[in-house]
């Protein structure tokens, strides 16, 4: 059997709790890279879209990049599709002659609606060959259809018309003398079952009119040899089926048990794995099975989709990524160590244990924003930007630079916006006014929607930091909000364990920040910045999270460890 062809997904995806950047630049990048060729990349998110960034979407004319909750491959992602499979009435024969082709010693069993009823083991089709039992008679008893053995033995069908139902037939070699066959017959008519014997012989015309005569329920005869017309004429008189094949009578009688069919050997008391199994929780679950392969099955309708084998999950295909707009595994989409990171297009630090097995493509520039990175590599490609995918990435320009007057603002994103604004016809400073009122946080949503919305994690001299981002038009509804705001963050710390975890709210209109903290106390105490008579940190001038308030943080970790 082949090994897994699916081709992975390419996901180009930003940062858990995603800002309008990190949607943004995924929207832009996947676009850039179906224009290069590679026409399965799909921009990706892992969280909420923000309100203003549903705006920008509508303008753009957008839509939202798929949700992924995990990138870990599933079942239905890396089985073998292309399955070597048999119907629950297929004869042996069929089934031995599928397995030899395709080279497999076990296949799945399914029905006419493709449900999996079990596996067939090569092995277990000795058991239609030489059946055990108590009965003596039971290596000659064969329980099939005549229509199934006809069509095993690939012979003519005379006398009483086949049917296509099942019934047990006991084997009778007519090559003794005459009176042991005579004998032999009429002891079954006896015993009241000669019409489930099966007589064969080849040109032995005084047997085969016995065995009409005394109303065998069929007679095989072998060798090519013809059948008499009246012998033939009488057979339908009697309801005795006659078959003609070309075999030898030693062959016909082993074909005859290949004409049982694959449910009498089915092993039915096996594993099934789901679609949507990751491929991770398989590789534990499946280790210690005897089972060698495994049917992947739909979990609506237990219909087959396709196969695994243990030899599957030793180095799995994995789903593809392109990170925009971050670096760290702790800030990425759930499970994306299981996931291959192809490319990285990001403007933060470098950090975290993002490792890759080959050489990937990286860029990580000291600039506002990584729709500015994703913009110049249209330029790069020599590929024009289209209208509505310059306004998303203007948009995540103007939002991580409040339009050029933050900190982290390089010569590279002005030149980009200008170039952007030509595209998309807009004016920068409009648009900006008009993103930032499309939307207020603290205005339409809980606290707890608020601090998640644009939340990253970092880990920093062994300590675990969450610092949320919120941007306003005015300060009045944090005031409003600020117990609700405080409890959330104290839960946060609560359910995450962080040592500390930071809430900025940005007036875009003053560049005027407000920080909320909770968490250890010796590290609140150490952040530089000047603190409120009602504890609320002052941050004028503030406006960057990357570029102002991480490394404050760094500091007081530095500050807190030393006073241990």
């Amino acid at each position: 059997m082949s090994t897994p062809s699916t081709k992975m997904p390419l996901y180009v995806i930003g940062h858990q709790n995603p800002d309008t950047d990190a949607i943004c630049a995924a929207i832009g990048y996947a676009d850039l890279l179906r224009r290069k060729g590679k026409t399965e990349a799909t921009p990706a998110r892992c969280g909420k879209v923000p309100a203003r960034t549903e705006w920008v979407l509508k303008q753009a004319g957008m839509k939202k990049p798929v949700l992924l909750s995990s990138v870990c491959a599933s079942a239905a992602m890396i089985c073998r599709k292309d399955v070597v499979k048999v119907q629950d009435d297929a004869t042996f024969l069929v089934a031995y002659r599928d397995m030899l082709d395709q080279g497999v010693r076990s296949i799945p069993v399914v029905n006419s609606r493709n449900e999996v009823l079990g596996l067939l083991k090569f092995l277990d089709l000795l058991q239609l060959l030489m059946p055990t039992g108590s009965d003596p008679l039971s290596v000659r008893k064969v329980t099939a259809s005549p229509v199934k053995i006809a069509a095993t033995l690939d012979a003519e069908s005379h006398g009483a018309e086949i049917v296509d139902e099942e019934r047990e037939y006991i084997l009778m070699v007519g090559a003794s003398s005459v009176e042991t066959v005579v004998m032999r017959l009429d002891q079954a008519v006896k015993c009241e079952n000669v019409s489930s014997h099966a007589v064969l012989c080849g040109d032995r015309p005084i047997i085969q009119r016995e065995a009409i005569e005394h109303g065998v329920g069929m007679l095989v005869v072998t060798g090519g040899f013809e059948v008499d017309k009246d012998l033939l004429a009488q057979a339908r008189e009697k309801g005795v089926i006659v078959l003609r094949c070309h075999q030898d009578t030693a062959t016909a009688a082993k074909l005859i048990r290949c004409a049982r069919v694959v449910r009498h050997a089915l092993v039915n008391d096996i594993l099934h794995v789901k679609a949507d199994d990751s491929v991770k929780d398989l590789r534990s679950r499946l280790a210690h099975q005897k089972q060698d392969l495994f049917p992947v099955i739909n979990p609506g309708d237990n219909t087959l989709m396709g196969v695994i084998s243990k030899s599957d999950l030793i180095d799995p295909p994995r789903i593809r990524l392109v990170l925009v707009d971050h670096n760290e595994y702790s800030q990425a989409v759930e499970g994306v160590e299981e996931a291959e990171v192809v490319e990285v297009i990001d403007h933060h630090r470098l950090a975290g244990d993002l490792v890759s097995r080959e050489p990937i493509r990286y860029i990580n520039e000291p600039v506002g924003s990584s729709s500015t990175l994703v913009a110049r590599e249209y330029q790069y490609a020599g590929i024009d930007v289209p209208k509505g995918i310059a306004l998303c990435l203007i948009a995540g320009m103007v939002s991580d630079t409040l339009n050029l007057t933050s900190p982290t603002t390089a010569a590279l994103d002005r030149e980009i916006l200008a170039w952007l604004c030509d595209i998309a016809e807009v004016d920068a400073a409009e648009f900006t006014r008009d993103f930032f009122a499309s939307g207020s946080l603290l205005a339409h949503n809980t606290a707890s929607e608020a601090v998640e919305a644009d939340r990253k994690v970092f880990e920093e001299n062994g300590s675990k930091v969450s610092i949320s981002h919120v941007e306003e038009c005015g300060l009045e509804l944090f005031a409003k909000r600020r117990d609700e705001l405080e409890d959330t963050l104290d839960h946060l710390i609560e359910r995450k364990g962080y040592n500390l975890a930071l809430l900025i709210v940005t007036d875009i209109t003053s560049h005027f920040s407000v920080l909320l903290a909770s968490g250890d106390e010796k590290i609140i105490d150490s952040l530089p910045f000047e603190r409120a008579i009602d504890g609320v940190f002052q941050g004028p001038g503030v406006v960057s999270r990357k570029k102002q308030v991480f490394p404050a943080v760094c500091q007081a970790l530095r500050v807190a460890a030393a006073h241990r």
